[in-house]
């Protein structure tokens, strides 16, 4: 098998076993205590930002634009509205400015 294959079988069971892992932990306790609870409700958010941060901190005018479309609509809209007008913006956005 390249190398390729097996980063992806290896990234791929790396990926399991932390799943699992996480799982198998916090199933262990009756109850999580509230302070846990918040920070796994927080990791979402976190892996966003993570995401969004660095491409928006390099981003010209037509993604400034698509995130600016996105983050209105989200306040109003579902994912794939939110997703369909942010993507027009951007994509008519990069045909104009670049």
């Amino acid at each position: 098998m390249s190398t390729t294959v097996w980063i992806i079988l290896w990234a791929a069971v790396l990926t399991y076993l932390t799943r699992i892992g996480g799982h198998l932990v916090l199933s262990r306790f009756q109850t999580v205590h509230p302070r846990v609870e918040a920070g796994l409700n927080a990791v979402p958010a976190a892996v966003l930002t993570t995401l969004v941060a660095p491409a928006a901190m390099t981003a010209g005018p037509a993604e400034w634009a698509a995130l600016v479309v996105a983050a209105l609509m989200s306040l109003r809209f579902g994912m794939l509205p939110l997703f369909l007008a942010a993507a027009a913006v951007l994509i008519v956005g990069r045909q104009y400015f670049g």
